[in-house]
């Protein structure tokens, strides 16, 4: 939806590109082109004789990668295909399967998803499913900062962290066991792959001439030195990055690693984005007033020539009931009035192109509601997952399986999935023997001694199990292109009965149905990915490349989410700043933003007064920093309009508290004359006056009848 340049690239954009003798920070501020530049970066060493598989453009989601490999397709056609577009992920395990081996990991590894992992950490400490997600968060946290179970035990402060290193232990041991990683391990095992393999550094060092890094300023302090071993003492990279946008500190990412670029690498050219072609010169005012008093590693003024726009709007509110009921108003008198024509015209007057932003999940049900009463379609950005749903969970199960026989984790689910007679008692039975001989499930399963400790007929079951596993796994190898995929994968559903399985499974026959359907969506959707098909995200066709199902099979526990259908809805969105960032709508409604929620609750440990002014601990001064910044993202996410809300009482458990307006409302430093607004008055007025003109019209037509 941004504009791009009126004719190519400005001059910093042009500078950026050009440079590639060395290292090149690009300070790219929202709604700057930073995906401009990056994709015309890599036309430009093209140009200058690089090939195409040396150049490495990473970014943090599938989502990103899809857009910039589409620009990358349009701007220098098929050579796009042979650059290296991915996330840090996927090129993580790109890099363990070709070089894994000699950390003692085959190229079949499994990726276990988050469930899988909380499973395991509960079953090491035999303890409920709030602490294993507890231990797992913090296990998460220590592997993202390059610790490991040992490192972790040293620096534990404390009696609990001290039992999560030791329970952090017996994950590793039971990781390596099951021939498994983490989503962490695909940082933390290519660091340590190019830190202690001088032939495997060497080799991919030589392989990349040049790595782009798409926002720069998300990366956590694994990722920075696996990009520093991957470059190499000369630097061939381009970090682009906004340090006013870091708002992923919870998670690991560190604004240390931009500090670190100038110490690092003293010949770093950097050239900083300022000039904005999404939003109007209101919507940057507020937002640079916003990000103001936070410290500036790299200073910059971010300015449109979009022009002045509306003025951004603060609307109060009684409670959070009473602030959704005006924010649906706005949204209805945005689409009936006239306000925003000048900038934004009618185009800008579909419901995709409105968003309601809030800092936390929970908010979003005051506002569904008051969406729902005015019969205004919504989706909630951020929701369960395609790859979640129980159903898909459980085919997924089988293709880890075919691909990593000591993938236990995959084992118990498939095995189980649809039900084959095999109780619990016997998995539980098979489950010892394993462990006694170190062995998997599956291998476990052909052991000549198993009959010592099971009976003939379950020990029949297993067997049956394992070489239905073997023969499926043989002819998924040799099932290459998107027919025979689509073929052999509804013959095998029909095999097994997984459709009459999701029947039986559920009292109503609807969520039966729409499961089943969902199944089959993912079985096209698999086999299109076996290559030869038409490319469903431009709608253009492509020679894809043919693949075999098991290949396609490792790649899925990379993807968040099975399609971008939902983008195309035309559906107000819902969504929480964090999932936000990244997007941007004509029409913005920033609500919530009340003390206590933007910015969350700070702590009243670190703040003895409680007053927003008060005196403040350095952990808490950087945590107020980073929730200015998430302000920052959510105001730069409007092109044409703002309206922020707050609310005087919001609920705090059963409780009606007051409330008072953010601070980050005064730091917006807005004209008070010209910014409070009631929605509702708008609306009630536009009303009134289309009733008028209509009753203006039934007079003017009667007059003519009688003249008639």
């Amino acid at each position: 939806m941004s504009n791009s340049p009126p004719s190519g690239l400005n001059f910093a954009q042009q500078e950026a590109v050009n440079f590639m003798h060395g290292p090149c920070l690009v300070l790219a501020g929202a709604g700057s082109g930073k995906t401009r530049v990056i994709t015309h970066k890599i036309a430009r060493l093209i140009q200058v004789g690089m090939e195409p598989k040396r150049i490495a453009a990473i970014t943090f989601t599938n989502k990103a990668a899809t857009e910039m490999r589409e620009r990358a397709r349009s701007l220098i056609g098929r050579a796009a295909k042979e650059v290296v577009i991915c996330t840090f992920h996927a090129l993580g395990v790109r890099m363990m399967r070709q070089d894994g081996a000699v950390l003692g990991l085959k190229p079949q590894f499994s990726i276990l998803d988050a469930d899988d992992v909380t499973g395991i950490l509960k079953d090491c400490g035999t303890v409920d499913l709030a602490t294993a997600r507890q231990w797992q968060w913090t296990i998460s946290l220590w592997k993202n900062t390059g610790l490991n179970a040992a490192q972790a035990l040293i620096q534990a402060k404390d009696d609990n962290e001290r039992i999560i290193a030791r329970v952090m232990a017996l994950y590793e041991e039971r990781l390596t066991a099951y021939q498994s990683v983490d989503f962490d391990d695909l940082i933390s095992l290519p660091l340590k792959l190019l830190n202690e393999h001088e032939s495997v550094r060497d080799k991919w060092q030589a392989a990349l001439g040049h790595v782009l890094v798409d926002e720069y300023q998300d990366t956590n302090a694994t990722q920075y030195e696996v990009l520093k071993l991957l470059v190499g003492a000369r630097g061939r990279f381009t970090a682009v990055g906004d340090d006013d946008q870091s708002i992923y500190g919870w998670r690991g990412a560190t604004l240390d690693n931009l500090k670190k670029l100038p110490i690092d690498y003293p010949q770093l050219k950097v050239i900083t984005l300022e000039q904005n072609y999404r939003s109007t010169s209101a919507i940057l005012r507020a937002a640079n007033n916003v990000i103001c008093p936070n410290p500036k590693l790299f200073p910059k003024n971010l300015w449109s020539d979009l022009g002045e726009g509306e003025p951004v709007r603060v609307v109060d509110a009684d409670t959070e009931e009473h602030e959704a009921e005006r924010t649906v108003a706005r949204i209805q008198s945005l689409r009936a009035g006239t306000e925003g024509v000048t900038n934004a015209g009618t185009q800008h007057k579909e419901l995709r192109d409105f968003a309601i932003l809030y800092r936390a999940n929970h908010q979003a049900k005051t506002f569904e509601k008051a969406l729902r009463k005015a019969n205004l379609p919504y989706k909630v950005s951020g929701g369960q997952s395609f790859f979640d749903r129980a159903e898909i969970k459980d085919l997924c199960a089988w293709f880890r399986l075919w691909v990593n026989n000591d993938d236990d984790p995959a084992f118990l689910r498939a095995i189980t999935s649809p039900k084959r007679g095999i109780g619990h008692q016997t998995l539980a039975a098979l489950g010892e023997f394993a462990g006694k001989y170190k062995q998997s499930l599956f291998e476990s399963l052909f052991s000549s001694s198993l009959g010592s400790v099971l009976s003939t007929r379950a020990v029949g079951s297993l067997h049956e199990f394992g070489r239905a596993v073997n023969d499926l796994e043989f002819r998924a190898r040799h099932c290459v292109g998107a027919e025979d995929a689509l073929a052999f994968l509804k013959e095998w559903l029909k095999d097994i009965d997984y459709e009459k399985h999701l029947y039986e499974g559920e009292d109503s026959e609807k969520v039966a149905a729409a499961r089943w359907t969902n199944v089959l969506d993912f079985c096209d959707w698999m086999s299109k990915r076996c290559g030869g098909i038409i490319d469903d995200t431009s709608g253009a066709t492509v020679t894809t490349e043919r693949k075999n199902l098991l290949e396609v099979a490792q790649t899925i526990s990379l993807l968040s989410t099975i399609s971008e259908r939902e983008t195309d809805q035309n559906v107000i969105t819902l969504s929480t700043l964090h999932a936000a960032k990244g997007l941007e709508w004509p029409h913005v409604m920033l609500v919530g933003v009340t003390e206590g929620l933007l910015p969350f609750k700070l702590g009243d440990e670190d703040n003895p007064t409680g007053r927003a002014d008060g005196p403040m601990s350095a952990d808490m001064t950087q945590r107020l920093q980073e929730e200015r910044r998430l302000m920052y993202v959510g105001i730069t996410r409007a092109q044409r309009t703002l309206a922020v809300s707050w609310t005087k009482r919001r609920k705090k458990g059963r409780e009606m508290v007051l409330a008072q307006p953010s601070r980050f409302i005064a730091e917006m430093a807005l004209n008070k004359e010209t910014v409070r607004e009631d929605p509702r008055a708008k609306l009630k007025a536009l009303r009134a006056e289309f009733a008028q003109k209509a009753q203006d019209t039934a007079l003017a037509n009667a007059a003519l009848e009688k003249l008639s």
